[in-house]
């Protein structure tokens, strides 16, 4: 029977950040389904928001209640942005590379719905993976890689722990205390920028304990990625790019984007990719039988000095330059995809998982409530990083007081975790979601799209696909009952094409 503290389902931000406030004394084992850079902490690029300073704090505050359209958790809110300080003092001292001038001060960027320059970042537009990278390298736990976990062990309001598949076999793990830091939904959509792993499948096994799943339906699309590739992560294009200055032009070099918000380029994620969306649609109906390049929405980057642009954004300047871009005089064409998920596992202000006694979420697996119906540009990592450090402490804490350690062995499940129809039921379960669950969407579209998760349910899946759309269906059924548009929630009319 093996043993642990403390075990941590996901090797991002929040994991390894949750990891780093838990002592080498207590026996903490880190699972991660692949190798621990392939998760979405590693390909975020434009930053940390934080408090520039006290003063900034109720600014940062308003920003983001502003943001989440009424449906943050205010008390959540005030958490991310005070602790904001706390948690960059801790970064600092741990001497994370932030990118700083030619003085050793931290330079600060702005980002859509920022109301001043307050994101941090690291390595130019490679913060995800200068973060990530020093933070694994400070990690003296045991690390497990090419683990997917395929059961939570849930009894009673309690959790014992997870059932694992590595290369070499399946175990039921032990642990008293388990975080899930296993990230978003990406793997239901066709588009969208997230790493491959991420696949909601923790998502489906709180659903099938009984426990709950809040804002689901609230899903955040990026406005501007590069989808021409095969890969099924698209390549993102960073806010900053836009915070910057960057431009989003039609083939003339029209600013459309003012027609539909005043803010044009700097309005928030849902109304840009929204605008992007509407307009191409228009473009495709107008310019019908006009060159492909007509119909395209583009991401104009020529205020950039070819200097500014490879010093400040090198990886994108790498990675555009590999399909043959010569940057920054091309423009690139974009459209939105799927990015973040609002929702998750509904946690209590410590990131315990509500209903349990041990069982904790952080990261974008989880909803504390602090972005309510749309995300405010880079509180994503910023939230990971504030909700992973309190429920490690409310970890520690539970070891000064006299508990009781709740053991119990489960048998190994048995059920088959893929059957050979799954890879194509993925992908029409990928194609049905965009474009039923996506950026608009319809009362009809979204009751087809329930019936085809139903089907699909009922055809004797495995136990991941499963799992996968038993968190599609709670996404469909959260965005079924939610009767107004609010935030990345949209319901076009009936009539519109």
């Amino acid at each position: 029977m093996l043993h642990f503290d403390v075990i941590i389902v996901g090797a991002g931000v929040a994991g390894l950040y949750a990891s780093l406030h838990l002592p080498k004394n207590l026996k903490v084992l880190i699972l991660c389904k692949d190798q621990p850079w392939e998760c979405n902490t590693f390909y975020a690029q434009g930053g940390i928001a934080v408090a520039k300073d006290i003063e900034d704090i109720a600014l940062h505050i308003k920003d983001t209640l502003d943001a989440g359209a009424g449906m943050c958790d205010v008390d959540a809110v005030k958490t991310l942005s005070e602790e904001s300080l706390e948690v960059l003092e801790d970064l600092i001292v741990r001497q994370t590379p932030f990118d700083k001038d030619a003085q050793g001060n931290l330079l600060f960027t702005k980002e859509a719905a920022h109301s001043t320059s307050r994101i941090i970042h690291a390595g130019g537009d490679s913060t995800g993976r200068a973060l990530h990278s020093h933070l694994i390298a400070q990690v003296s736990h045991t690390l497990w890689k090419n683990a997917t976990v395929t059961e939570l062990l849930i009894e009673n309001g309690h959790c014992y722990g997870v059932s694992v598949l590595t290369k070499r076999g399946n175990y039921n793990l032990y642990a008293n205390h388990i975080v899930l830091a296993s990230g978003g939904v990406g793997a239901l959509f066709e588009y969208h920028t997230n790493a491959y792993t991420i696949s909601s499948e923790l998502h489906g096994m709180i659903l099938e304990n009984g426990l709950r799943l809040k804002d689901m339906e609230m899903l955040q699309f990026h406005p501007t990625v590069f989808v021409k590739t095969q890969h099924a992560r698209k390549m993102l294009l960073s806010e900053a790019l836009r915070g910057e200055g960057a431009q989003v032009v039609d083939y003339f070099g029209n600013r459309f984007l003012f027609d539909y918000d005043p803010r044009g380029e700097l309005a928030s994620r849902d109304k840009v990719a929204r605008s992007i969306f509407d307009y191409k649609q228009k473009l495709a109906q107008n310019y019908a039988n006009a060159p492909e390049e007509q119909r395209e929405v583009y991401l104009d980057l020529n205020t950039f000095s070819k200097e500014f642009f490879y010093e400040r954004f090198p990886n994108i300047a790498r990675n555009l330059s590999a399909f043959g871009y010569v940057l920054p005089r091309d423009r690139i064409p974009i459209s939105p995809a799927f990015h973040y998920c609002m929702g998750g596992i509904e946690t209590d202000r410590i990131g315990k998982v509500i209903g349990m006694e041990n069982l904790y979420a952080v990261g974008e697996c989880a909803c504390t409530g602090v972005h309510g119906a749309n995300r405010l540009a880079s509180n994503s990592l910023l939230e990971g990083l504030v909700f992973s450090r309190r429920s490690a402490r409310d970890i520690l804490g539970s070891y000064g007081a006299k508990q009781e350690v709740k053991k119990r062995e489960f048998l190994l499940h048995t059920e088959v975790l893929q059957n050979t129809q799954d890879e194509n039921l993925k992908a029409i379960l990928r194609h049905l979601m965009w474009n039923k669950v996506g950026i608009t969407r319809k009362k009809s579209g979204l009751n087809e799209a329930l019936g085809g998760v139903e089907v699909m349910l009922q055809s004797g899946v495995g136990r991941l696909l499963k799992l996968r759309l038993l968190t599609a269906k709670n996404i469909i059924e959260s965005a079924l009952k939610r009767d107004a548009s609010i935030g990345a929630h949209y319901l076009a009319d009936e009539g519109v094409v």
